[in-house]
């Protein structure tokens, strides 16, 4: 049995948003080199949680670990903290008048001293791995959307992360790119050792690359184990999410918690 430290750790978290708790009660832990997915319907939590995960909300109770450490609060030791995260946003977040090998360049140029020769061979070995080389001079608006998302893969990569987080990898994706990037994010997790938490609302693209998956919904956890466990499971609240349900114990339209009541 090993005695690793987990690469995230959540001790009786509690999140609050504008007055009301999103989360509350998460207890929770991430082994090393796995792939996680963070699943639920929107407005669930999932994206307070990542918030937390990465420093830009602080818990209203409890802890968050990230990498060992407890995620801090002063801004040049989150800094440093961040520079071990990967984060892949919804919107690609790439700069439009920069090249695909320019946006990759951007963390190494602004976070390192490296000479630019070598910055330049770290680009093309990043972009290599997302199969996207040939495409180094190309613009972002010269790319498809599963293009886009892969030189975004290529840069959230570009300083060795060893926690990778997606924030809904696949939103405006069609199928095929949809396959194309999980197939990656398996790939790229086994072969360079990375953990890798996916938070996403596609189940079924997801799953099948995933080792854990958790469904949060109403506040909290309602499931933590593995997909095939998910899949079997009998919940109400986990087959009304399964199955797109509107009506069951997860209410489509309910009104805020306020703090007081959660």
């Amino acid at each position: 049995m090993t005695t690793e430290t987990p690469i995230v750790r959540l001790t009786d978290l509690r999140l609050d948003r504008g007055g009301r708790a999103v989360l509350r009660d998460i207890n929770l832990s991430m082994p090393r080199g796995s792939i996680v997915a963070v699943l639920g319907p929107s407005g669930s939590g999932k994206s307070t949680l990542l918030s937390a995960l990465t420093g830009e909300l602080a818990p209203t109770a409890g802890r968050v670990e990230v990498l060992g450490q407890d995620v801090p609060r002063r801004s040049r030791a989150l800094l440093e903290l961040r520079k071990g995260l990967g984060v892949l946003l919804q919107g690609n977040g790439l700069l439009t008048d920069l090249t695909a090998a320019e946006n990759v360049a951007l963390p190494l140029r602004t976070h390192t001293d490296l000479p630019d020769a070598l910055i330049q061979r770290l680009v093309l070995m990043k972009l290599n791995a997302v199969g996207l080389r040939a495409a180094a001079d190309a613009y972002p608006r010269e790319l498809s959307g599963g293009m886009a998302r892969r030189v975004a893969l290529a840069r959230a990569l570009a300083l060795d992360p060893p926690l990778m987080i997606y924030d809904e990898p696949l939103t405006g994706l069609d199928p095929i790119a949809s396959g194309v990037v999980m197939s990656l994010v398996r790939r790229l997790n086994d072969t360079l050792g990375l953990t890798s938490i996916i938070v996403t609302h596609h189940v079924h693209e997801t799953l099948p690359v995933a080792d854990h998956a958790i469904v949060i919904a109403n506040g909290g956890i309602v499931f933590s184990g593995t997909p095939a466990q998910l899949e079997a499971s009998t919940d109400p609240l986990v087959q009304q999410f399964l199955r797109g349900q509107p009506d069951g114990p997860i209410a489509f339209d309910a009104a805020p918690r306020t703090a007081e009541a959660a």
